[in-house]
């Protein structure tokens, strides 16, 4: 599953000030000299940051003994950042794990980072807060500690919905079987909305696996839609009657300038559209004038783009098609914009530089490429008539396909013009203008 550093939302400065789970004393919750009368169970949701890792947001359980004044809070965002986890992340096994820190301490790290803190008490019996609080007393114990990264499905956040599912008697799973309000594909488009090219960057390493019809309790992967849910159940209690599972919320801080993410994922297909329309335009257009012109710089030009658009468009091609064969990510697999750009397309790069420099064999190279990788862009799209071909990736095929078939056109109208004498070639579209406008 693509869940990194890319696309994570638990990658936070919290390492700073979590203190290491060896070092820290087990607290009175865990040895269960706390009695559950003195214990708060405190659902924290910490606004999205700036850096791509924090867009998401994140989550953290606090416990409270109030008798005591003791308090820690619990983050399952925790990670290596070495050679060994970049390592483990392009294979697809990050390995994360719950630390413990300083709740103030923590707290003022958010606010320093401007982001929103927002805490709910839950409204939990005595008991189900011992529950709670010996859990994650022993979940931050080394031998206890690590799991499997999932950013979807197995995350910092979820492991606080699963925690709070489990004292509440799994009444938080029964009111989440309800429909979700969108797929995991729109709700990551709406989070990653504040960079378009990060966003469509994503959007083009992940396959249909995230476009399936999903339920409440599977967008609750998310800290704001975890926080939502919470303010919104209803819980019975020991006696039978019902009540709010939160208690009691409030801010520690709120940002006065910080905004929420979209609620609905930003329309962007008709710009993307016209930005393929756009470049594959540009191609014809550069094709023309250097052969009616003889213009070096269009040449350089049209050079120029092709190298560009190999490389932005072939290394993440090339990134997916090593992803989907050999790692763990199984958002990767059988990914239809492999269609769109793959490993071939990184080969306008180098073709394009030699375009620049007057290279005859490149425009040759070049039209084999740009006409095979239109053939399978058109082939992509002929697919989806078949159930099985069913990835939300249009907006990806309003980009890309205009870009290869521009391509594609721009050296075959390059061969064409070429096999014609230069006065011919500058005289051509006139001709036929001209011949469109006689009567038989």
């Amino acid at each position: 599953m693509l869940r990194p550093s890319l696309i994570a939302s638990c990658l936070l400065g919290l390492l700073l000030l979590a203190a290491p789970a060896r070092a820290a004393s087990m607290p009175p919750w865990g040895t269960g000299e706390s009695q559950g009368e003195d214990l708060a169970i405190l659902l924290v949701t910490f606004s999205p940051g700036d850096d791509v890792p924090s867009w998401w947001g994140h989550g953290s359980l606090v416990v409270e003994d109030r008798r005591r004044q003791m308090s820690r809070l619990y983050n399952y965002g925790m990670f290596s950042f070495d050679e060994a986890m970049l390592a483990r992340f392009a294979m697809g096994r990050l390995e994360f794990w719950v630390g413990q820190s300083s709740v103030g301490g923590t707290f003022r790290y958010y606010q320093a980072e401007d982001r929103d803190v927002r805490v709910q008490e839950l409204n939990l019996t005595p008991e189900q807060r011992v529950v709670v609080a010996k859990r994650l007393a022993e979940n931050v114990l080394p031998e206890n500690r690590e799991y499997l990264y999932h950013h979807y499905n197995d995350n910092c956040v979820t492991r606080l919905r699963d925690m709070i599912d489990v004292a509440t008697g799994g009444q938080l799973r029964e009111a989440d079987r309800a429909p979700g309000r969108m797929t995991l594909r729109e709700h990551t488009r709406r989070y990653t909305a504040v960079n378009a090219p990060m966003s469509v960057l994503l959007d083009f390493m992940m396959n249909d696996e995230i476009d399936r019809p999903i339920t409440k309790w599977e967008e609750a992967f998310l800290p704001d839609e975890l926080e939502a849910q919470v303010a919104a159940l209803q819980v019975k209690g020991a006696d039978g009657q019902t009540a709010s599972l939160a208690a009691k919320s409030w801010n520690y801080y709120e940002s006065s300038t910080r905004r929420r993410p979209p609620a609905e994922p930003p329309p962007w297909g008709p710009w993307l559209l016209a930005l393929g329309l756009a470049l594959g335009g540009l191609a014809v257009g550069l094709a023309v004038w250097e052969r009616q012109r003889g213009s070096r710089v269009a040449r350089l030009l049209l050079g120029l783009e092709n190298a560009v658009v190999g490389l932005a468009l072939g290394l993440p091609g090339t990134a997916l098609f090593i992803m989907g064969l050999v790692t763990d990510h199984t958002v990767t697999y059988r990914n239809e914009n492999l269609f769109l750009a793959n490993p071939l397309t990184l080969l306008a790069l180098p073709f394009g530089v030699a375009l620049t420099w007057g290279s005859q064999k490149a425009r040759t190279r070049l039209f084999k490429v740009w006409t095979l990788l239109a053939v399978l862009g058109v082939l992509g799209v002929v697919l989806k008539v078949l159930p099985p071909f069913d990835q939300d990736n249009w907006r990806l095929i309003a980009l890309i396909l205009p870009i290869s078939l521009g391509m594609a056109g721009a050296f075959g109208l390059d061969r064409v013009l070429a096999r014609l004498p230069r006065a011919d070639r500058a005289s051509a579209g006139r001709r036929d203008a001209v011949a469109s406008l006689k009567t038989p």
